[in-house]
């Protein structure tokens, strides 16, 4: 992307459409961009016609509208997309740009601020305010006082999805939950995810705290670079020893919260599809949410999404009506 000293303020939607013809696929963009704010999506040129300027979106999958693909039906969600990370196609978009609660989709830039500010053997100390009240709240057991490292904070994120962990990875990387909340909302903003605002690391139902399915799509597509990461979502099953206060040994044990993972589960992934891995979320207000990479027979890589659905019996069906599109 070129400098640029001029920028014009922008108050409305930046509209970029790119429309791909054929095989009911569709390349076109639109999202909010404010100028004051930097970002990576779009340098806006005082000037410039139609304020259209330079933009990162093409090595990206881009969409506007919703996009239908033959034989795959989705009911019983309200969001959903699927992404050809190779040939940078939206191979299906059901209300991608609709603002909604993530549940525990949340953690994924937890995740990414963790691995792009820390190392796997920082040594965190966890403190009294990884206690959460909220009924249901999934946590993995954490006390004050607690010691463990960054690779096993990481595993209790993304496999058990320990809204505790999530507490303890924000205060190690900033200090506080309110610093790291806004550090996810300036890596969102960097990355073109601008319908996008977070306010805790761990994605307990908060007003204020909202994404959407590209913009997860956005988020997901850059912490996956990472092998660790896609190391640990590929994770069926973890134990591992840290220590409280005292020096006491306490156990981590845990399966994947993803049933496409678990061999004895009663959904199935579609042949000729191998499931990476992904994030599970699940709250009243979010409904049944998931994300996931996966393959085809080829290799060639594949995130699709779901958000809100009925329940999670409705989620995972459609998830796998949706990687049938991967093959079709």
């Amino acid at each position: 992307m070129k400098c640029i000293n001029r920028k014009k303020i922008v108050t409305g939607f930046i509209l970029f459409s790119f429309l791909l013809t054929g095989c009911g696929r569709q390349k076109a963009f639109s999202l909010p961009y404010e100028a004051d704010v930097a970002s990576s999506a779009y340098s806006v040129m005082e000037g410039d016609s139609g304020s259209i300027a330079d933009s990162f979106a093409g090595n990206l999958c881009v969409v506007n509208d919703n996009v239908n693909l033959k034989n795959v039906q989705i009911t019983g969600s309200e969001c959903a997309g699927l992404f050809d990370l190779n040939q940078k196609e939206v191979l299906y978009a059901l209300n991608v740009h609709k603002q909604m609660n993530p549940a525990s989709l949340t953690k994924i830039m937890t995740a990414l601020l963790l691995l792009e500010n820390a190392q796997l053997d920082d040594v965190i100390t966890v403190t009294a305010n990884v206690k959460i009240d909220e009924p249901g709240a999934q946590l993995c057991g954490l006390s004050e006082g607690d010691t463990l490292t960054v690779d096993q904070a990481m595993y209790a994120l993304l496999i058990y999805s320990a809204n505790d962990a999530a507490v303890a990875i924000g205060e190690h990387v900033a200090g506080s939950v309110e610093k790291f909340a806004d550090m996810m909302n300036e890596r969102a903003m960097k990355l073109g995810a601008t319908n996008t605002h977070f306010s805790n690391p761990h994605g307990l139902t908060a007003s204020d705290h909202y994404t959407t399915a590209y913009d997860l799509y956005l988020i997901f597509n850059e912490v996956i670079k990472y092998d660790k990461f896609k190391e640990v979502i590929h994770t069926t099953e973890y134990t591992s020893v840290y220590h409280d206060k005292n020096g006491a040994e306490k156990v981590l044990d845990f399966q994947s919260t993803n049933q496409l993972l678990i061999s004895d589960s009663a959904y199935h992934v579609p042949d000729k599809v191998t499931v990476i891995g992904g994030k599970t979320g699940t709250t009243e207000a979010a409904g049944a949410c998931l994300i996931l990479l996966s393959n085809d027979t080829a290799g060639n890589p594949y995130i699709s999404v779901i958000l809100k659905s009925d329940d999670k019996s409705v989620l995972y069906n459609n998830m796998i009506e949706l990687l049938m599109g991967i093959t079709s």
